[in-house]
């Protein structure tokens, strides 16, 4: 199966209703942008500490690659002042 490298994998990211899709070309680019993101947000500890976990350890990229090669995309969500939110992560679609 010939994939692309977890480096050079290009995905769109939104984080529902705070951030509108943005594309990256490189996956690990794609993480760090939702860390820093989310970390602005008055987050409670657990959530903060969930992302944080999920978006920066070692092995973040190789991990959310897996899910976006099974499933297709990556939905995360978060509770904020009541309401909840999606963060997507899915491969970019290429033009034919």
């Amino acid at each position: 199966m010939n994939t692309p490298s977890t480096d050079n994998l290009p995905v769109v990211v939104e984080i529902e209703g705070i951030t509108a899709p943005a594309t990256f070309t490189r996956l690990p680019d794609a993480l760090t942008a939702v860390w820093d993101a989310l970390k602005l947000l008055p987050l409670g500890t657990l959530q903060a500490d969930a992302f944080r976990y999920f978006l920066t350890r070692p092995d973040a990229a190789e991990r959310t690659t897996e899910f976006l090669r099974r499933d297709g995309r990556l939905d995360l969500s978060f509770t904020l002042h009541g309401r909840t939110h999606a963060v997507r992560l899915r491969p970019q679609l290429t033009e034919s």
